[in-house]
Parts: C-alpha cells; sequence; structure tokens
C-alpha cells in the first residue's frame, strides 16, 4: 500500500504534467495567431491610468470585426484626404488656362518662383505648391531653359500699378520705362512669390496681388513697393483692382513718391501711361484712316481710268 507522501508526490508530478502541457499549448496556439496593425500599434501604446484588462473591461479592438472596419475607414479617410489636398493644396498650376474661375472667385493664394520679367508691371511665375520644391523636402525642380518653361508659367499682371510703357508694336518707348523694367527685374527676379489671384484681363493675364516673401520678416506688397519707389503710377482705367487697400490707399503712397521726387516723379514731363496708351491708340487709328483714304484714291483712280478705256472702246 501507498503511503501518504507517496500519494502526494503522484498527485504533484500530474499536476505538473497538465500545466506544461496546457502552456505548449498556449504557446502553439500564440504562434498562428495573427494580429491586426491597429493592434499591434494598441499593445504597445502604454495606457496611463487605465486599468488592466479583464472580461468586463474589454477594449473595441479586441474585436477582429470591429478592428477591420476601423482599419478600413482609416484608409479610405487618408486616400480621400491626400486626394483633397493634392487637389486643393498641391496640384500645380501650369499657366493661366487652368487657373479656374472657382479660384478666382475664392481669390486663391498661390506661391511660386518669378522666372521672367518682361515688363515694368508684369512677370511670369511658375507654380510652386506643397513642400516639394524647397529643402529638407525638394524632389521638384524648376525648369531654367526657355524651352522647358514654355506653357509652365502663368503671366501675372501686378494689380493697382501702371508701369510707363516699353516699346511695343512699332510705338516708342515712354520715359522711364527702362528704368522700371530693370528695378522690377532686381527686385523679384528668381524669388518667391505670394500672390493673390484676382481675375483674367482682356490679354489672359492673371491680375494678381504678389508678395515678396521673406522668412522671418512679413511679406513685402509688390505694388506698395513700386509705388513708393516712384517705379509706377496707380491703375486708372476701366476694371482696376485694389487690393485691401483700395484705390485711395494706394493713391497716398503715389503722392508720397511723387512729393520726394523718387523715380519717374524726377522727371520734368510725365506723361500717365494710361493717357500715352490712347494717344498712340489715336495716332494709329489716325494712320488707318489716312490709310484707308490713300487706297480709295488709288481705286478711284484705277476706275476711272478703266472706264474711260471702256467706253472709248465700247464706242
Amino acid at each position: 500500500m501507498c503511503n501518504d507522501s507517496e500519494i502526494a508526490t503522484s498527485s504533484s508530478s500530474k499536476h505538473l504534467t497538465s500545466c506544461t502541457t496546457n502552456d505548449e499549448r498556449r504557446r502553439r496556439v500564440s504562434a498562428y495567431t495573427s494580429h491586426s496593425p491597429l493592434e499591434s500599434l494598441y499593445s504597445i501604446i502604454p495606457s496611463f491610468g487605465s486599468p488592466a484588462k479583464s472580461p468586463s473591461n474589454s477594449s473595441i479592438l479586441d474585436d477582429p470585426a470591429a478592428t477591420a472596419l476601423i482599419s478600413a475607414a482609416a484608409s479610405v479617410a487618408l486616400t480621400l484626404g491626400g486626394i483633397y489636398g493634392y487637389r486643393h493644396f498641391w496640384r500645380r498650376i501650369r499657366n493661366a488656362d487652368y487657373v479656374t474661375s472657382s479660384m478666382l472667385d475664392r481669390k486663391k493664394w498661390i506661391k511660386g518662383v518669378v522666372t521672367s520679367v518682361g515688363d515694368g508691371d508684369n512677370f511670369r511665375l511658375y507654380h510652386t505648391p506643397g513642400p516639394f520644391f524647397h529643402y529638407p523636402l525638394k524632389f521638384r525642380s524648376i525648369p531654367v531653359t526657355a524651352k522647358e518653361l514654355k506653357d509652365e508659367t502663368i503671366h501675372i499682371r501686378i494689380a493697382g500699378c501702371d508701369a510707363p510703357e516699353a516699346a511695343h508694336f512699332g510705338n516708342p518707348a515712354q520715359p522711364h520705362s527702362k528704368e522700371s523694367l530693370d528695378w522690377l527685374r532686381k527686385t523679384i527676379m528668381g524669388k518667391t512669390m505670394w500672390c493673390q489671384l484676382i481675375r483674367k484681363d482682356q490679354y489672359q493675364r492673371i491680375v494678381g496681388v504678389p508678395y515678396i516673401r521673406r522668412l522671418l520678416l512679413p511679406n513685402r506688397p509688390l505694388p506698395v513697393l513700386m509705388l513708393k519707389e516712384g517705379m509706377a503710377v496707380v491703375y486708372e482705367s476701366a476694371g482696376g483692382e485694389y487690393g485691401t487697400w483700395g484705390i485711395e490707399g494706394l493713391k497716398v503712397y503715389e503722392a508720397q513718391a511723387k512729393a520726394a521726387k523718387k523715380g519717374l516723379w524726377k522727371l520734368k514731363k510725365f506723361e500717365h501711361p494710361a493717357d500715352y496708351k490712347k494717344r498712340m491708340k489715336m495716332a494709329e487709328e489716325g494712320m488707318i484712316g489716312v490709310q484707308e483714304t490713300a487706297q480709295a484714291k488709288r481705286k478711284s483712280k484705277t476706275r476711272g481710268i478703266f472706264g474711260l478705256f471702256g467706253r472709248l472702246f465700247g464706242r
């Protein structure tokens, strides 16, 4: 017969064998158990101040169906958010044809780099949306050749300003037009600009309010700077746009430059660009009228000669 100590030893060994078997089963099951990314993330995030898990205090992430639903919803939200962000913030506007009416209605702000300055009151802007044109995330570059930049820039007409006219279409240049053009090139060429899009003009340019970007200081409004330096006058023709200053606000800066005799106000005689354009238009129309009169006279003489021969031979 077995004594009490032998019975206790046998019972203890059976209990240990049973525990070992259960531990092995748990390890095998856990080795084949798959966890979703959200469950893995949840497992490594500390739950500060939260009570230990218990059957009565279980998380929604313990349910595989709920975890799958949350993962799918998060994926859809990220995808839609990425599409929205690209369309509204990161998609590049190639040229003025890509500026939509909704952009103009919202007076959209865009950022870009000036690639050329062709006149004293307009320039071309290469749109650089998003963070990928600048360090440390610079993955895209700005073209430099004329061939690469063709149809890839937005033609911006500076709102509120009218610079002296350069030589165009056979018309002579206004005094101080070269100085204004040189100043504008020196001031903004190659610079990063913020520009508010206002409307399209009759030449399909975008009338905009440009600001010169500065890293640590407030951005500089280009229309105000041009007027204060005497490089332009306030635009006073139909359809003028004047930004937040209004025409009266810009007139104040123009008057300051005039009083200080800056820029074009040093000239003894200055003709407003709007008056100059009217005069050139009238002269052009007058020349057309003279040419038409001369052509009519030549035709009349020709008809008279042929009419005379016709009457002679007709007899």
